[in-house]
């Protein structure tokens, strides 16, 4: 299996690191570079800082755990998605931006690709797991608004990427499609599980 996570900040960095156990090939991709900002919240270490985060996390992973992964270290958009995306088996959205979570969805529906969303609401207090089916992208209060940074949500965003990491092991080890709501509170399976 071939799982693609489009998107590999807060969420996609965790959730990419506590995917690790499967018998996968994992590919990491994005555009951003670590900045000394995003150690707080995202599953960096300090010497990643300045790299592109998808060549980053594929050096993590084979430095601390020894896995081989996969990184593009570029902008998903409709001219490339399908030579990023075409060959997952899974696609993993943690896109912090309605544009790319669209082109996205999108792509999974032309080629009958399956894709799991993960994305926090703006102020911070709750998540969604949700397989696109059950998603709609909505756009950010302003262009650009940050929710992930500096440690702020670190709980909410730590239980959040074990909600989608779970869930995506589900669908990797028994083809299972479950959403769930996510707050501090609890981790609730929603209509669709």
């Amino acid at each position: 299996m071939r799982i693609a996570f489009c998107g590999v900040g807060a969420i996609g960095s965790h959730a990419a690191v506590l995917c690790r156990n499967l018998e996968a090939t994992l590919v990491f991709i994005d555009f951003d570079r670590v900045e000394a900002k995003n150690l707080l919240a995202q599953a960096y270490v300090k010497p990643s800082v300045g790299r592109n985060k998808a060549e980053a996390l594929k050096l993590q992973f084979l430095n601390l755990h020894g896995l081989k992964t996969e990184a593009m270290g570029v902008r998903v958009t409709r001219d490339n998605v399908a030579t990023l995306c075409g060959g997952a088996d899974l696609l993993v959205d943690c896109f912090d931006n309605r544009d790319g979570r669209q082109v996205l969805s999108d792509f999974a529906r032309a080629h009958g690709k399956p894709l799991v969303h993960g994305a926090v609401s703006g102020d911070g207090t709750f998540g969604l797991v949700r397989w696109e089916e059950h998603f709609v992208p909505d756009a950010e209060d302003t262009a650009g608004q940050a929710t992930c940074e500096g440690g702020a949500h670190l709980p909410l965003l730590g239980l959040l990427s074990a909600t989608l990491a779970r869930v995506i092991q589900d669908f990797a080890k028994e083809g299972l499609r479950r959403n769930a709501l996510v707050n501090l509170s609890s981790v609730t399976p929603t209509p669709g599980a």
